[in-house]
């Protein structure tokens, strides 16, 4: 690891690394593995593109028991995006669909070997996916979604939080601020994690207080009341919200020799007088900075960042003669080897310390060394407290502050910003003082006090040392372990039928898991950051509970997978049967041997434009030699019952389709051979499957409730019925609209936030230009459902090809991205560039453009076969 490296390699890395180390070693749990970004770049360490690396147990002479050849926790390196080229995290949005296919290949194909080594032959999935920062937070989401199983989420620094501190400091408007970070990208990923996660968490109760409080997903008081409607077995009324823990990060003290308590010098394993004659690289790399190199060592580890409040502290050491006097000051500002070649971010920062140190004339008193390893990290904590010195973090804000707990356990007192996690460590610890990071004589003061006197320092070093072991690894696993235990077990779970079983042959597709095998565990994280308000809302949810249906017995967070056959319960207004079909089993298996899927998903302008074009894609593609039989897949945000209306139109058959993902991912349905048990006499059968898998927190008849008294209230509004219920494409996990008037009606983003803040979860789509609103499960889309066929059928993701057109609903983006093949087709669907005019963030912050899994070209019978070649689907 490179720690420091730039604000995408902080603490938070170290964070996720030593949890999965120390997870791994916990009794119980069999596996970890900590999925993140491969790259392969001469300016990064090489271990970056090795594609698995090994985290070995911390204690080596102790090491854990064998379990089995796979057991253990990993680092798991997935390429995506640019090969070669170390990305920023404010750049890889739009790659993140290509990590989340790429981490989905690597479990099930864990899952298939664990399931051989461990599980009988049955599949052995996760118990857990959790996602550390915003991007890998999206990520988890969908990969939650895709395999339907617990996810957690941590956020280490918000979006919403930084975008304040960020227009506080007023460098920045807001537009600019989104432009360098793209906050609202973050954001929206954050809002989604809290859609997604059953626990969030926290290091501190002060992010939850005073930062999770920012988010229209989430509100402490609103959780509250929930979990105790729980408790007491009354309805939530398909109302969410996900538990938020307190769990302090852990530390390894393995390479810790704690100071021996007689020791004056705070010294513990060395005797030497090493202040003198310094016996360790580092420690010489830092005095030659000092005059007098005795003088207790005020020390600062951090990067060179504007949030760390770096040159406050300059400036109040600069000014405090008395402190000077005292003490020198040694800042850790990261690894550097020329300033030009720093972000102009950081290079700002440590320019302005340089000239300060000028200013003030601190040549002599302080250190500031271009280069240290992660191994010295320990010598120059010791190197500190062997000066009788302090350990300062003066941050605007510090989500946790994992260096104070590190200063302690070396016997270093500290002086920390009052803003954030320092908080709690101070009131477990009681080893320091707290200042105002905005305050410098408060900083002066502080620093002054404890290297002035000498029994203050003797009982803050003490106080550190006596309660340390509280923040260890160990106790923080067995609280997460606690928590992860108390989420309702989920797996992909499947209805098997004989005709299944005798299509598949030795090609099964993924089985039901292993439902005693509950010591898997793996972490989902990515090497990155970004960053922003809390808006106002519709109304309390305390009325809204109160006025819906007679409470009934509570609808669980977790909903049970349903696994009885014939009809699901609900109207089956869209005209096909719900009836498990078992003559379209056989016709189901063919998706895995596919060499090539085709997956129509344009949004056109009218329904004779889509006919058309469908017609086209069919008969370019089906023109063409490929090296294994192929398939169509139609995927709109028609319901069934339309659907069929627009075979008949075009001439085509449901035979000549695999599959068709309905109401914008709502539904999911295949061709049947038969259609004398469809009520409607429709030759399609419902995926029931699928409507378990992506059951999880659909708000049901409450959401329904309260999407009926929203229309009622913006009709009253804005007069003549301009939002009506649509009855034809409203089925059991999509709720239908129709909009008389686009213009009128309030943006995606708008009408998201009304339904988070009543804690309802769910994907809001705009399709057909705005006249018509569907509403589906939160994890349910059209780019969803296809990665659920990976899972259910094993369909090679690689294998399918998109097209798409120019612009399309508001869940276009989700088209795109991705190890799927997309064909833009150009000049189609751009009328629907209003739909896009009023978002949280631009849609180029997300479209892969660079990608080479992505062609643009015109719709003609020459430009889609000019788009295959260059994709390699054909040759030329």
């Amino acid at each position: 690891m490179e720690l420091g490296r730039d604000s995408d390699t902080g603490g938070q890395v170290k964070y996720v690394v030593e949890l999965a180390r120390a997870l791994g070693s916990m009794p119980g749990v069999y596996r970890v593995d900590l999925l993140t970004r491969q790259v392969s770049a001469p300016d990064v360490d090489w271990s970056y593109g090795e594609p698995t690396e090994m985290l070995n147990p911390v204690n080596s002479d102790n090491p854990q028991e064998e379990l089995g050849e796979s057991s253990g926790a990993y680092i798991v390196r997935i390429p995506f995006g640019t090969k070669d080229k170390y990305i920023p995290k404010e750049l890889l949005w739009p790659h993140i669909p290509e990590f989340v296919d790429g981490a989905l290949n690597h479990i099930i194909q864990l899952s298939k070997a664990l399931g051989e080594q461990i599980g009988g032959g049955e599949q052995v999935w996760p118990v857990a996916i959790h996602g550390h920062y915003a991007d890998a937070g999206d990520s988890a989401a969908l990969l939650s979604g895709a395999l339907n199983v617990p996810m957690l989420f941590t956020g280490h620094s918000l979006g919403r939080d930084k975008l304040e501190q960020l227009l506080k400091q007023g460098r920045q408007s807001r537009e600019e601020i989104n432009t360098t970070y793209k906050i609202m990208r973050r954001i929206e990923a954050e809002e989604l994690s809290l859609d997604s996660s059953e626990i969030v968490i926290t290091s501190t109760r002060q992010e939850i207080d005073s930062q999770w409080n920012l988010y229209d997903g989430f509100d402490p008081i609103l959780e509250r009341k929930l979990r105790a409607r729980i408790k007491r077995g009354v309805s939530c009324h398909g109302r969410f919200m996900p538990r938020t823990v307190v769990i302090p990060p852990g530390m390894e003290f393995h390479h810790i020799i704690p100071p021996a308590d007689g020791d004056a010098d705070g010294e513990g394993e060395r005797n030497d007088d090493s202040s003198a004659n310094p016996d360790l690289p580092i420690w010489s790399e830092i005095m030659r900075f000092f005059t007098n190199p005795r003088k207790p060592m005020i020390l600062l580890l951090a990067r060179a960042d504007p949030k760390k409040n770096i040159t406050t502290l300059v400036k109040a050491f600069g000014e405090c003669r008395p402190l000077r006097d005292l003490a020198n000051l040694t800042l850790i500002m990261g690894n550097r080897d020329d300033i030009d070649e720093m972000s102009s971010t950081n290079a700002s920062v440590l320019l302005s310390i340089l000239k300060l140190i000028d200013r003030y004339d601190l040549y002599g008193h302080v250190a500031y060394p271009k280069h240290h390893k992660q191994s010295d990290v320990p010598d120059i904590y010791r190197l500190a407290a062997k000066t009788k010195g302090v350990f300062i973090n003066p941050a605007f804000i510090e989500p946790f502050g994992l260096t104070l707990i590190e200063a302690a356990a070396h016997g270093l007192p500290i002086v920390a910003t009052k803003n954030g996690g320092p908080v709690d460590i101070h009131r477990v610890l009681d080893n320091g003082l707290l200042i105002d990071p905005h305050d410098q004589q408060s900083i002066a003061d502080a620093l002054l006090n404890l290297v002035s006197d000498k029994h203050l320092w003797a009982r803050c070093r003490h106080n550190g040392l006596k309660n340390i072991h509280l923040f260890s690894w160990p106790e923080h696993c067995k609280t997460y372990l606690t928590r992860i235990t108390s989420c309702k077990p989920r797996q992909p779970q499947w209805r098997r039928t004989a005709a299944e079983f005798d299509s598949s042959g030795s090609d099964s597709s993924p089985g039901d898991s292993l439902r005693d095998i509950k010591d898997i565990s793996l972490n989902l994280k990515l090497s990155m950051s970004m960053d922003g308000e809390k808006l106002e809302g519709a109304g309390s949810l305390d009325n809204a509970l109160e006025n819906d249906a007679a409470e009934g017995k509570v609808k669980e967070e977790n909903v049970d997978v349903t696994m009885s056959k014939g009809a699901l319960e609900g109207s089956q207004k869209a005209g096909a049967t719900d009836r498990e079909d078992n003559s379209g089993a056989g016709k189901f298996s063919v998706l895995r041997k596919r060499k090539h899927v085709f997956v129509i998903a344009v949004d056109c302008d009218t329904t004779s434009e889509f006919c058309e074009i469908v017609e086209k894609v069919i008969e370019t593609v089906t023109k063409e030699k490929y090296a294994g039989p192929i398939g169509f897949i139609l995927a709109t945000s028609y319901s069934i019952s339309e659907i069929q209306s627009l075979l008949v139109t075009g001439g085509l058959s449901p035979s000549q389709f695999d599959g068709f993902i309905c109401s914008s991912g709502g539904e999911l349905y295949y061709p049947s051979s038969s259609c004398e048990d469809s009520p409607s006499g429709l030759p399609f059968v419902v995926d029931l499957d699928y409507r378990s898998h992506t059951e999880y927190r659909w708000g049901g008849e409450g959401l329904r409730k309260t999407l009926v008294r929203w229309v009622a209230s913006f009709n009253e509004r804005k007069g003549d019925r301009q939002v009506a219920a649509d009855e034809s494409g409203t089925t059991k996990h999509c709720y239908a609209y129709s909009v008389k008037d686009p213009a009128s009606i309030y943006p995606v983003k708008e009408l998201r936030k009304i339904l988070r803040i009543q804690a309802l979860r769910c994907n809001v789509v705009y399709s057909q230009n705005g006249t018509r609103l569907k509403v589906i499960p939160v994890l349910a889309s059209r780019s969803q459902a296809l990665r659920y066929l990976y899972v259910r059928w094993g369909l090679d993701l690689s294998n399918i090809v998109a097209f798409v057109g120019e612009l399309g609903d508001t869940d276009y983006e989700g088209l795109l991205g991705g190890v799927h093949k997309t064909v833009i087709l150009k000049g189609v669907g751009t009328s629907a560039r209003k739909l896009h005019a009023n978002r949280n963030f631009p849609l180029e912050h997300v479209l892969p453009v660079d990608s080479p899994n992505v062609e643009s070209e015109g719709c003609s019978d020459e430009d889609i076969r000019s788009s295959l070649v260059k994709l390699k689907i054909i040759k030329g």
